[in-house]
């Protein structure tokens, strides 16, 4: 009994085989021909068709003028307006084909068309697979997609993917911009680019370069990663991840974000930016460890803030930086909440608890604004607005030389004060020196104190309207009298370098993300895989319902 099931069994699975053999390898089926010629003399082996030729096999109807069948090799050549469709889904004219119904694999060449509903390929040659749905060619090819054109030297065509594959130099043109790439995967039904290696992507107001990236032809936006850049006239931003959106006139970058203004001088860096593009002049934002970098008379002016803006055309740029704001340059550093710098007017304000370190000079107030000339570019003047405060620490002792006013205006030379009026309620405690030994503590009241100073140190200061004013030896002045009310020494938070202008928390994130970004620089770049939006584009974007052909 043991016996005879295997037997069956053994049976049952050979014909499954041989089932499944004879359905893969199904014959070539000649279903229409005007004239045939079976005596075998034209060529041996294999009658011939000749006439409003109709072939059929397993799903694919070829037509031509003329074919040799070789029935015992299941195997067809084809002559003369050779037209292969299979279903709805794929259309392949040519001068001449092959067909090999084992294989179920053609060759055809000569002003080769290839089409379906959405793209038209054009070339010399071209060989197509059907059990793997794949066609490719090497003889140069134009596909035509909507509005886009590819031009190439070689590509594979993945039908059941509706991708086309380029690994040798291919050129995609439309109206709108021309995407250049030696690695590049196209999708026919969403236009979807995929690029590896060096790519460009080019507009007439844009240019974008990337190494590995995703690129929508139909929505024109794109994703960058590997060593991209996007270049608006004078900008340029880099970054380890970008996004652009052409329509909306807007781009973005993630983790070590740099914005470059060549023609202006200024850069823009953190570890996330963003850039508007507008009429009326582009605006950028960067956050995350932000800094602005500008050109002024040789030397680099240092500015962060939590959250970093510049807006307006040349010329008229306002750089504004929010919460926690502080600047560095090698003659002068600051700190405030906020800080608002307008380029026309050559005015920078320092906002609510500002501070600035001029040399050996701390000066706070409720407001502080630097001018500058339009001219020159040049350090003109400053003003301190309300309970203005200039602090010159003692040298050579604990004390510290003190003048005070209502508000406070000093002008600079070479970027350094040698001159300053504090006006209304003028104040000063100013510790006097002879040859490096204090004889007396100048103190005094009055409407308004001039100073002269040289080499950014006091040296003079003349009380105009005096009330009061008088020299106490060291000895004879009480301690708890040698500070001007309102006094408030912040040399504990004096900004020495540029890398002073971070806050630790701050310095931290960058830390981390630097750390993260040189690790994924060191795996192997691969290419980006397909989004969820490419793979599901159809069935998001349903077309109209496709016929299927079946064999009479």
């Amino acid at each position: 009994m043991k016996k005879l099931l295997l037997l069956l069994l053994t049976f049952t699975l050979c014909s499954c085989l041989w089932s499944q053999n004879q359905k893969k390898n199904s014959n070539i089926i000649i279903e229409n021909s005007d004239f045939v010629n079976m005596n075998q003399d034209e060529v041996p082996g294999a009658i011939v068709f000749i006439g409003n030729v109709s072939v059929w096999h397993d799903g694919v109807r070829i037509t031509c003028n003329k074919a040799y069948h070789f029935k015992d090799e299941n195997y067809v050549k084809l002559f003369g307006s050779v037209k292969m469709n299979q279903g709805d889904s794929l259309f392949m004219d040519s001068r001449y084909a092959e067909y090999n119904g084992n294989r179920k694999f053609a060759y055809a060449t000569g002003n080769v068309v290839m089409r379906s509903p959405d793209m038209t390929l054009t070339t010399d040659t071209v060989n197509f697979d059907r059990t793997i749905q794949q066609a490719f060619y090497n003889t140069y090819g134009t596909i035509v997609n909507g509005e886009n054109t590819l031009k190439s030297k070689s590509g594979r065509y993945i039908a059941g993917q509706k991708k086309y594959e380029f690994r040798t130099a291919v050129t995609l043109t439309n109206p709108k911009h021309v995407l250049k790439s030696n690695h590049l995967d196209y999708y026919t039904n969403s236009g979807h680019s995929y690029v590896f290696g060096p790519s460009t992507i080019t507009s007439r107001e844009d240019y974008i370069y990337t190494e590995n990236g995703f690129y929508d032809t139909k929505k024109n936006e794109a994703q960058l990663l590997t060593n991209s850049y996007i270049r608006y006239g004078t900008r340029i931003i880099k970054g380890d991840k970008l996004y652009y959106n052409k329509p909306k006139n807007y781009s973005s970058g993630t983790n070590n974000v740099r914005i470059t203004d060549t023609v202006n001088k200024y850069v823009l860096e953190g570890h996330y930016g963003e850039i508007f593009r507008r009429p009326q002049g582009d605006s950028l934002v960067m956050t995350k460890h932000a800094v602005a970098k500008t050109l002024v008379e040789k030397d680099t002016l240092y500015t962060h803030a939590r959250v970093m803006m510049v807006t307006g055309k040349q010329g008229g740029r306002i750089i504004r930086g929010y919460n926690n704001a502080r600047f560095y340059k090698t003659d002068m550093s600051g700190k405030c909440d906020s800080i608002h710098s307008d380029e026309a007017h050559g005015l920078t304000r320092l906002i609510k608890r500002p501070v600035v370190w001029n040399g050996v000079n701390q000066m706070t107030g409720q407001e502080i604004h630097l001018v500058s000339s339009n001219k020159t570019k040049k350090l003109d003047s400053l003003k301190v607005l309300g309970n203005a405060f200039i602090i010159q620490k003692d040298t050579l002792g604990t004390g510290y030389t003190q003048i005070k006013g209502k508000n406070m205006y000093g002008k600079f030379r070479d970027n350094k004060l040698y001159e300053v009026d504090l006006v209304g309620n003028a104040e000063k405690i100013i510790y006097m020196y002879d040859k490096q030994e204090l004889f007396g503590i100048d103190k005094g009241v009055g409407s308004s104190i001039h100073l002269e100073l040289s080499d950014n140190k006091i040296t003079s200061a003349t009380l105009l309207r005096k009330i009061e004013s008088q020299i106490y030896p060291d000895a004879e002045l009480p301690q708890n009298v040698r500070k001007l009310r309102g006094f408030e020494w912040r040399g504990d938070e004096i900004i020495k370098s540029k890398d002073d202008i971070f806050p630790p928390e701050e310095q931290e994130l960058h830390d981390k993300i630097v750390n993260r970004s040189e690790k994924e620089k060191l795996k192997e770049d691969k290419p980006m895989e397909p989004l969820r939006e490419t793979l599901e584009y159809d069935r998001k974007n349903p077309g109209p319902a496709l016929s299927k052909e079946k064999k009479p």
